[in-house]
């Protein structure tokens, strides 16, 4: 009897299987057919048209490509933005894991524009290496920020990266001895909750320290500069992603949270003004500069992508007029290649000069005006790997900061989902569902990790070239292929103009 019980249910369970498999094959039957024709009557897309169902594949294939590409086809030093050694050089530093290698190189070190260092005969021992000197920003503040971290956080704002990424970059921070720059989406709770070292930066929206009227709010930037965390004030000008055009944070970013902090709507686009309303000239810039400083008693600079450069002479030329007290107590040039969670193409793409160009520009006119000692050069763009992070200071920056390097710290795979709520890591988005893959705790040693090994393998460049520390480097420490196939010193494709007089502070 049981047994007939059995079969009986065995056979209802199957019987109700297969009418569910036979509803689920009508119902893809019917979807099919119903696309099919959706897709031959709608007038806007040609493939579908012509194609029906099939030409949906098309689509697939495209969004696929990216991923394809990064894992299957590209070479491990060919794909843009950045390439898979790099990703890798930094991946395993952040893990602090053996980041030797075997065999050989696979970079090519023929093609125009390749940099390479010229070791000496007598490298540097261990017991004559130094750690990278303090330098003084804003000697003439009534707080001065005096420090020796060679490579810090650039500018990310919470709402174009998550609470748990700004929580672990900011206790990273502290635990590496670096900055952070909070970008330009005002102060959150999350930049303080490490205690490390902020530079606070004022976008073209002024979110954080902005009046009803969009200017500067004396009060807020008093209330800021009250912060012990906040050592530095940064006007942003421009930015190498979107020269020439202001933050864009997508509505679908802009939480209830965000939008407080910011000081609007939730829910909709976040769009930053293109500069400045009340900076129109550099004698503007200066008082916008002197401004900040002399409310918030701390140093006070601002960041730029150069493109037209004749303005760099202009800018020196009127602080050398007003006092060198007047001058920008540092400048961050950021390069034509850098990066954003969104921005529009053509600006991305064909706008502003890369760091290759801008930075010995900027060096050499503040050299032969004698400035180069009153405004330290901080830089920016695609610098996360030692070797580029030592050209930058061969070639006169004094700090070198970078942004996606720390997103790959992060656990960023490069997915290019950054304009969009969908960041599988959990860097980019606010969908607190992906956000739990990113670990605060675990990714703060990450980003510590990252910086240790950048400071130690800089200075294995360094000591390889035969001077004590980074700071030492210069343009006579690396060689760069020009177009004959052979290398040239940087000295003497980019002669560095030396000062009448060393500048004091």
């Amino acid at each position: 009897m049981f047994s007939d019980r059995f079969t009986s249910f065995v056979e209802r369970g199957l019987s109700l299987t297969a009418s569910i498999f036979v509803l689920s094959i009508g119902l893809a039957v019917l979807g099919i057919i119903g696309l099919y024709i959706y897709d031959k009557t709608q007038r806007q897309h040609a493939i579908l048209r012509n194609f029906p169902v099939l030409g949906h594949l098309r689509y697939v294939f495209e969004d696929m490509g990216i991923f394809f590409r990064q894992y299957f086809f590209a070479a491990d030093r060919e794909e843009l933005p950045f390439n898979r050694a790099q990703r890798g050089w930094v991946y395993q530093a952040a893990k602090d894991l053996d980041n030797t290698v075997a065999f050989g190189s696979t970079r090519l070190l023929t093609p125009i524009g390749t940099v390479m260092f010229v070791n000496c005969l007598f490298p540097t021992m261990r017991v004559d290496a130094l750690d990278p000197g303090p330098l003084t920003f804003g000697p003439y503040c009534e707080h001065p920020y005096t420090t020796s971290s060679l490579f810090n956080i650039s500018a990310m704002s919470f709402g174009a990266i998550s609470k748990p990424a700004v929580l672990a970059l900011s206790n990273g921070a502290k635990k590496a001895g670096c900055w952070l720059n909070t970008g330009e989406g005002g102060l959150s709770p999350y930049h303080l909750d490490g205690g490390c070292d902020l530079v606070f930066q004022i976008g073209t929206a002024k979110y954080g320290v902005r009046n009803a009227e969009g200017g500067f709010d004396r009060d807020k930037l008093k209330a800021l500069a009250a912060h012990d965390e906040i050592k530095m004030f940064e006007i942003k000008l421009s930015q190498g992603a979107k020269p020439g055009k202001g933050g864009i944070l997508p509505g679908e970013k802009v939480t209830e949270e965000i939008a407080a902090i910011r000081g609007i709507p939730a829910g909709e686009d976040s769009i930053s003004p293109n500069r400045h309303p009340e900076i129109n000239s550099i004698s503007d810039l200066l008082d916008a500069i002197e401004l900040v400083r002399s409310i918030t008693g701390k140093p006070t600079g601002f960041k730029v992508v150069i493109g037209a450069y004749g303005w760099v002479d202009e800018l020196c030329v009127e602080i050398l007029r007003r006092g060198p007290e007047s001058a920008p107590d540092f400048i961050t040039i950021d390069s034509a290649d850098g990066g954003t969670g969104a921005a529009p193409a053509p600006l991305m793409d064909y706008v502003g000069l890369p760091i290759s160009e801008s930075l010995p520009i900027v060096v050499d006119v503040l050299n032969r005006h004698a400035l180069k000692g009153r405004i330290r050069i901080i830089t920016s763009g695609k610098l996360v790997t030692p070797a580029e992070v030592a050209w930058a200071i061969c070639m006169g920056a004094d700090y070198i900061t970078s942004a996606r390097g720390f997103m790959f710290a992060l656990g960023c795979i490069q997915a290019l989902q950054c304009n969009k709520n969908t960041c599988p890591t959990g860097v980019t988005t606010h969908d607190e569902k992906l956000q739990q893959g990113l670990d605060p705790t675990n990714k703060a040693e990450r980003v510590a990790n990252y910086v240790k090994n950048m400071n130690y393998e800089v200075g294995m460049i360094a000591h390889s070239c035969g001077v004590k520390e980074p700071r030492e480097l210069s343009r006579m420490h690396a060689r760069i292929v020009g177009e004959d196939g052979r290398t040239h010193a940087l000295e003497d494709l980019y002669p560095e103009e030396k000062p009448l007089s060393d500048y004091a502070p």
